[in-house]
Protein backbone atom coordinates (compact mmCIF):
# COMPACT_ATOMS: atom_id res chain seq x y z
CA UNK A 1 0.00 0.00 0.00
CA UNK A 2 1.33 3.43 -0.93
CA UNK A 3 1.82 6.18 1.62
CA UNK A 4 -1.13 8.24 0.40
CA UNK A 5 -3.43 5.22 0.77
CA UNK A 6 -2.50 4.98 4.47
CA UNK A 7 -5.05 7.74 5.09
CA UNK A 8 -8.60 7.76 3.78
CA UNK A 9 -12.29 7.96 4.58
CA UNK A 10 -12.27 4.47 6.02
CA UNK A 11 -8.61 4.29 7.08
CA UNK A 12 -7.01 5.97 10.10
CA UNK A 13 -3.22 6.12 9.83
CA UNK A 14 -0.93 5.36 12.78
CA UNK A 15 2.83 5.83 12.73
CA UNK A 16 5.73 6.02 15.17
CA UNK A 17 9.04 7.86 14.94
CA UNK A 18 12.34 6.47 16.24
CA UNK A 19 15.90 7.77 16.31
CA UNK A 20 19.14 5.79 15.95
CA UNK A 21 20.44 4.59 19.35
CA UNK A 22 24.05 5.39 20.20
CA UNK A 23 24.97 2.19 22.01
CA UNK A 24 24.45 -1.55 21.73
CA UNK A 25 22.35 -1.48 24.89
CA UNK A 26 20.29 1.28 23.32
CA UNK A 27 19.72 -0.86 20.23
CA UNK A 28 18.52 -3.77 22.31
CA UNK A 29 16.16 -1.53 24.28
CA UNK A 30 14.86 0.06 21.08
CA UNK A 31 13.84 -3.24 19.56
CA UNK A 32 12.09 -4.31 22.75
CA UNK A 33 10.03 -1.14 22.50
CA UNK A 34 9.46 -1.60 18.77
CA UNK A 35 8.05 -5.05 19.45
CA UNK A 36 5.48 -3.47 21.78
CA UNK A 37 4.68 -0.68 19.35
CA UNK A 38 4.22 -3.06 16.42
CA UNK A 39 1.52 -4.83 18.43
CA UNK A 40 -0.57 -1.66 17.86
CA UNK A 41 -0.48 -2.43 14.12
CA UNK A 42 1.07 0.84 12.89
CA UNK A 43 1.00 1.62 9.20
CA UNK A 44 4.69 2.51 9.24
CA UNK A 45 7.62 3.48 11.44
CA UNK A 46 10.06 6.29 10.68
CA UNK A 47 13.62 6.90 11.82
CA UNK A 48 15.35 10.26 11.96
CA UNK A 49 19.10 10.89 12.12
CA UNK A 50 21.57 13.14 13.90
CA UNK A 51 22.43 16.72 13.01
CA UNK A 52 24.31 17.09 9.75
CA UNK A 53 23.61 13.49 8.78
CA UNK A 54 25.83 12.10 11.52
CA UNK A 55 23.84 8.86 11.85
CA UNK A 56 22.48 8.38 8.34
CA UNK A 57 23.95 4.90 7.96
CA UNK A 58 22.60 3.90 11.36
CA UNK A 59 19.16 5.17 10.34
CA UNK A 60 19.10 2.80 7.40
CA UNK A 61 20.34 -0.04 9.61
CA UNK A 62 17.50 0.57 12.05
CA UNK A 63 14.69 0.79 9.51
CA UNK A 64 15.89 -2.17 7.47
CA UNK A 65 16.06 -4.32 10.61
CA UNK A 66 12.60 -3.14 11.72
CA UNK A 67 11.22 -4.04 8.32
CA UNK A 68 12.92 -7.43 8.30
CA UNK A 69 11.99 -8.36 11.85
CA UNK A 70 8.43 -7.06 11.96
CA UNK A 71 7.27 -6.87 8.33
CA UNK A 72 6.04 -3.29 8.76
CA UNK A 73 6.61 -0.52 6.21
CA UNK A 74 9.36 1.93 7.15
CA UNK A 75 10.36 5.49 6.33
CA UNK A 76 13.83 7.04 6.50
CA UNK A 77 14.43 10.74 7.05
CA UNK A 78 16.56 12.66 4.57
CA UNK A 79 17.69 16.29 4.77
CA UNK A 80 19.54 18.63 2.44
CA UNK A 81 22.12 19.47 5.12
CA UNK A 82 25.78 18.99 4.13
CA UNK A 83 24.91 16.88 1.08
CA UNK A 84 25.45 17.37 -2.60
CA UNK A 85 22.81 16.06 -4.98
CA UNK A 86 25.07 13.11 -5.73
CA UNK A 87 25.29 12.32 -2.03
CA UNK A 88 21.51 12.54 -1.74
CA UNK A 89 21.19 10.12 -4.64
CA UNK A 90 23.66 7.75 -2.96
CA UNK A 91 21.53 7.79 0.22
CA UNK A 92 18.35 7.18 -1.76
CA UNK A 93 20.04 4.30 -3.58
CA UNK A 94 21.07 2.81 -0.23
CA UNK A 95 17.56 3.33 1.15
CA UNK A 96 16.05 1.52 -1.80
CA UNK A 97 18.51 -1.34 -1.37
CA UNK A 98 17.64 -1.50 2.35
CA UNK A 99 13.96 -1.99 1.58
CA UNK A 100 12.81 1.46 2.72
CA UNK A 101 9.27 2.24 1.60
CA UNK A 102 8.97 5.97 2.24
CA UNK A 103 11.19 9.04 2.63
CA UNK A 104 10.55 11.92 5.04
CA UNK A 105 11.99 14.75 2.95
CA UNK A 106 13.26 17.76 4.92
CA UNK A 107 15.50 20.74 4.35
CA UNK A 108 16.96 20.19 7.81
CA UNK A 109 18.11 22.54 10.54
CA UNK A 110 21.44 24.37 10.28
CA UNK A 111 24.32 22.44 11.85
CA UNK A 112 25.22 23.43 15.39
CA UNK A 113 27.11 26.71 15.43
CA UNK A 114 25.72 27.80 12.06
CA UNK A 115 23.20 30.61 12.48
CA UNK A 116 21.29 29.99 9.28
CA UNK A 117 20.94 27.24 6.71
CA UNK A 118 23.44 27.47 3.90
CA UNK A 119 23.08 25.06 0.98
CA UNK A 120 26.19 22.92 0.46
CA UNK A 121 28.17 23.01 -2.74
CA UNK A 122 26.26 21.09 -5.37
CA UNK A 123 23.34 20.66 -2.97
CA UNK A 124 19.76 21.80 -2.55
CA UNK A 125 18.35 24.83 -0.78
CA UNK A 126 14.78 23.78 0.01
CA UNK A 127 12.76 20.70 0.84
CA UNK A 128 10.56 21.10 -2.25
CA UNK A 129 13.69 20.60 -4.37
CA UNK A 130 14.39 17.36 -2.53
CA UNK A 131 10.80 16.19 -3.06
CA UNK A 132 11.12 17.00 -6.77
CA UNK A 133 14.37 15.01 -6.98
CA UNK A 134 12.74 11.98 -5.35
CA UNK A 135 9.65 12.18 -7.55
CA UNK A 136 11.71 12.49 -10.73
CA UNK A 137 14.33 9.82 -10.04
CA UNK A 138 12.90 7.59 -7.29
CA UNK A 139 9.16 7.47 -7.96
CA UNK A 140 8.75 4.20 -6.07
CA UNK A 141 9.20 6.00 -2.74
CA UNK A 142 6.27 7.52 -0.91
CA UNK A 143 7.16 11.01 0.35
CA UNK A 144 6.21 12.75 3.58
CA UNK A 145 7.08 16.36 4.41
CA UNK A 146 6.95 18.50 7.55
CA UNK A 147 4.35 21.07 8.53
CA UNK A 148 4.53 23.60 11.35
CA UNK A 149 1.30 24.37 13.27
CA UNK A 150 3.04 27.20 15.13
CA UNK A 151 4.85 28.38 11.97
CA UNK A 152 8.45 27.62 11.07
CA UNK A 153 10.86 29.90 12.92
CA UNK A 154 12.33 31.23 9.67
CA UNK A 155 9.01 32.00 7.99
CA UNK A 156 7.99 35.68 7.86
CA UNK A 157 4.33 34.84 8.57
CA UNK A 158 1.96 31.88 9.00
CA UNK A 159 0.57 32.51 5.52
CA UNK A 160 4.04 32.54 3.94
CA UNK A 161 4.91 29.34 5.79
CA UNK A 162 1.89 27.58 4.30
CA UNK A 163 2.92 28.76 0.83
CA UNK A 164 6.32 27.14 1.38
CA UNK A 165 4.46 23.97 2.37
CA UNK A 166 2.34 24.23 -0.76
CA UNK A 167 5.52 24.12 -2.85
CA UNK A 168 6.49 20.83 -1.21
CA UNK A 169 3.06 19.38 -1.88
CA UNK A 170 3.04 20.62 -5.47
CA UNK A 171 6.45 18.98 -5.95
CA UNK A 172 4.87 15.63 -5.13
CA UNK A 173 4.59 15.05 -1.38
CA UNK A 174 1.99 12.45 -0.40
CA UNK A 175 1.37 13.56 3.18
CA UNK A 176 2.23 16.31 5.67
CA UNK A 177 3.34 15.28 9.17
CA UNK A 178 3.45 18.12 11.63
CA UNK A 179 6.01 19.22 14.15
CA UNK A 180 4.99 18.39 17.72
CA UNK A 181 2.58 20.81 19.39
CA UNK A 182 0.65 21.05 22.66
CA UNK A 183 -2.22 23.35 21.77
CA UNK A 184 -4.69 21.74 19.40
CA UNK A 185 -6.07 25.11 18.37
CA UNK A 186 -2.70 25.82 16.76
CA UNK A 187 -3.14 22.68 14.67
CA UNK A 188 -6.71 23.50 13.70
CA UNK A 189 -5.74 27.01 12.60
CA UNK A 190 -2.83 25.55 10.62
CA UNK A 191 -5.18 23.05 8.96
CA UNK A 192 -7.52 25.87 7.97
CA UNK A 193 -4.65 27.82 6.41
CA UNK A 194 -3.65 24.74 4.46
CA UNK A 195 -7.18 24.24 3.18
CA UNK A 196 -7.40 27.87 2.07
CA UNK A 197 -4.05 27.49 0.28
CA UNK A 198 -5.37 24.52 -1.69
CA UNK A 199 -3.34 21.84 0.08
CA UNK A 200 -5.32 18.63 -0.31
CA UNK A 201 -2.99 15.90 0.93
CA UNK A 202 -3.53 14.40 4.42
CA UNK A 203 -2.27 16.59 7.27
CA UNK A 204 -1.26 14.35 10.15
CA UNK A 205 -0.63 15.77 13.65
CA UNK A 206 2.63 14.84 15.35
CA UNK A 207 2.25 14.09 19.07
CA UNK A 208 4.94 13.72 21.73
CA UNK A 209 3.56 12.64 25.13
CA UNK A 210 5.45 14.41 27.91
CA UNK A 211 7.61 12.12 30.04
CA UNK A 212 9.12 14.80 32.28
CA UNK A 213 9.16 18.57 32.43
CA UNK A 214 12.90 19.18 32.06
CA UNK A 215 13.09 16.98 28.97
CA UNK A 216 10.14 18.57 27.20
CA UNK A 217 11.37 22.08 28.00
CA UNK A 218 14.65 21.25 26.25
CA UNK A 219 12.86 19.76 23.25
CA UNK A 220 10.36 22.59 22.79
CA UNK A 221 13.12 25.19 23.15
CA UNK A 222 15.04 23.54 20.32
CA UNK A 223 12.10 23.14 17.96
CA UNK A 224 10.23 26.35 18.75
CA UNK A 225 7.04 24.77 20.09
CA UNK A 226 5.29 26.27 23.10
CA UNK A 227 4.12 24.60 26.28
CA UNK A 228 0.75 25.84 27.59
CA UNK A 229 1.04 27.42 31.03
CA UNK A 230 -1.63 25.07 32.38
CA UNK A 231 0.39 22.02 31.34
CA UNK A 232 3.58 23.40 32.88
CA UNK A 233 1.70 24.18 36.10
CA UNK A 234 0.32 20.65 36.29
CA UNK A 235 3.76 19.17 35.67
CA UNK A 236 5.27 21.36 38.39
CA UNK A 237 2.63 20.42 40.94
CA UNK A 238 4.83 17.57 42.16
CA UNK A 239 8.58 17.06 41.75
CA UNK A 240 8.04 13.41 41.01
CA UNK A 241 8.88 11.48 37.84
CA UNK A 242 5.82 9.22 37.98
CA UNK A 243 3.52 12.20 38.55
CA UNK A 244 4.92 14.05 35.53
CA UNK A 245 4.65 10.93 33.41
CA UNK A 246 0.98 10.51 34.31
CA UNK A 247 0.24 14.20 33.69
CA UNK A 248 1.86 13.86 30.26
CA UNK A 249 -0.11 10.74 29.36
CA UNK A 250 -3.41 12.30 30.43
CA UNK A 251 -2.69 15.50 28.53
CA UNK A 252 -1.73 13.64 25.34
CA UNK A 253 -4.81 11.45 25.67
CA UNK A 254 -7.03 14.54 25.72
CA UNK A 255 -5.12 15.98 22.77
CA UNK A 256 -5.49 12.84 20.68
CA UNK A 257 -9.14 12.34 21.60
CA UNK A 258 -10.02 15.86 20.44
CA UNK A 259 -7.95 15.54 17.27
CA UNK A 260 -9.71 12.30 16.36
CA UNK A 261 -13.10 13.87 17.07
CA UNK A 262 -12.19 16.74 14.76
CA UNK A 263 -11.44 14.40 11.89
CA UNK A 264 -7.67 14.09 11.58
CA UNK A 265 -6.63 11.36 9.11
CA UNK A 266 -4.13 9.78 11.50
CA UNK A 267 -1.66 10.35 14.33
CA UNK A 268 2.13 10.31 14.20
CA UNK A 269 3.75 9.67 17.60
CA UNK A 270 7.25 10.85 18.44
CA UNK A 271 8.13 8.01 20.80
CA UNK A 272 11.73 8.93 21.77
CA UNK A 273 12.65 5.24 21.44
CA UNK A 274 10.32 4.30 24.28
CA UNK A 275 6.88 2.79 24.14
CA UNK A 276 5.19 3.09 27.52
CA UNK A 277 3.67 6.59 27.29
CA UNK A 278 2.55 6.17 23.68
CA UNK A 279 1.02 2.79 24.47
CA UNK A 280 -0.76 4.24 27.49
CA UNK A 281 -2.22 7.04 25.35
CA UNK A 282 -3.39 4.64 22.66
CA UNK A 283 -4.94 2.32 25.21
CA UNK A 284 -6.77 5.20 26.90
CA UNK A 285 -8.03 6.64 23.60
CA UNK A 286 -9.31 3.27 22.41
CA UNK A 287 -11.24 2.82 25.64
CA UNK A 288 -13.10 6.13 25.21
Amino acid sequence: MGLAATYGADKFGLSFELYPPRTRAGEQALFRHVRELVACQPDFLTCTYGAGGSTRTKTLDVVSEVRRAFSVPVAAHLTCVDSSVDQLRAYLDAARAAGVDYIVALRGDPPQGQGEFRPPAGGLSHANELVALIRAEYPDFGVAVAGYPETHREAPSPEADVQFLRRKVDAGADVVITQLFYCNDDFFRFRERCEKAGIRVPIVPGILPVNNLAQIQRITTMCGARLPASLVSDLQAQDDAEWQYQVGVEYATRQVRQLVQRGVPGIHFYVLNKSSSTLAVLQAVRQL
